[in-house]
């Protein structure tokens, strides 16, 4: 059942969703060659608490970390280790808060240093199929027009787009309904309605769509060994439209990137 959140609770949800972003942001000026995925977890948990928040993923279905980090043909749930990232490495960093009884929850991968050409296009692509699911979280429209947006924008480009792992409902559970797949068939799935909260979250693949897991039981690989991209936003659907929760803005403060790409999301203007 989907459960709907007033306006209140939409800017309290908010407030968890931007604590993740400035984690994340925060992230983005320690991660680089050299530092471990180990270290960068114990920084955010400090951070997170810090806030006055708990780690969303700590403890939740017995994850030991506060970060999950997928680094090349890890998809998602990376366990942080000792390993430490290398120039070219790309990494997914995924990361959840629970403040004021409410979940934040969302993911951006990161280039370490120069990443190759090809790599660097399936994480443009992957983000910009991001948005192009947003784009149908509106009314009117169904669950399946997000992951047919997000299927056939990123297919295009011959990815594969992973089909056990989906975005979600969210909430003061981490995980509500409803399921938000990345694939799908448009006027399909449970219809959108107002004040439901989304994490909308491709995983793409440069080879095929077939994944596995590791004897950890937590880390989810390419079959094919190819890398993979994830990026994630929470959404409210606010008069109708898609609002975002979430933010890249502190990444892109950290790394010196220009992007207007959240403004047509964001009907509450957002100070960084």
């Amino acid at each position: 059942m989907i459960i709907p959140k007033t306006r209140e609770q939409i800017e309290i949800m908010r407030e968890s969703a931007l604590l993740v972003s400035k984690t994340l942001g925060m992230i983005a000026a320690e991660i680089k060659p050299g530092v471990t995925t180990l270290e960068l977890d114990r920084l955010a948990e400090e951070f997170i608490r810090d806030h006055d928040a708990l780690p969303g993923f700590k403890g939740l279905y017995g994850c030991p970390s506060t970060l999950l980090t997928s680094v090349n043909e890890q998809v998602v749930h990376g366990l942080p280790t000792n390993r430490p990232i290398e120039e070219g490495d790309i990494v997914s960093v995924d990361c959840g808060a629970f403040k004021n009884e409410f979940y934040g929850d969302h993911a951006y991968t990161f280039e370490i240093g120069e990443v190759a050409p090809e790599i660097k296009k399936l994480l443009k692509v992957t983000k910009e199929s991001l948005y192009e699911g947003i784009r149908q979280f509106k009314n009117g429209n169904r669950v399946e027009d997000v992951g047919y947006a997000i299927q056939q924008y990123t297919e295009a480009e011959g990815y594969g787009v992973v089909r056990e792992l989906v975005g979600h409902g969210l909430g003061k559970k981490m995980h509500e309904d409803p399921n938000m797949p990345n694939y799908g068939k448009r006027g399909r799935g449970k219809k959108f309605i107002e004040g439901m909260v989304v994490a909308i979250e491709p995983m793409i693949n440069m080879g095929t769509k077939n994944v596995r897991t590791l004897k950890d039981g937590w880390t989810i690989v390419t079959r094919d060994g190819k890398p993979s991209a994830h990026f994630e936003h929470n959404v409210a659907l606010v008069d109708g439209k898609p609002e975002l929760l979430s933010t890249f803005k502190y990444v892109y403060k950290a790394l010196g990137i220009v992007s207007d790409e959240e403004e047509e999301f964001r009907q509450v203007p957002l100070v960084v």
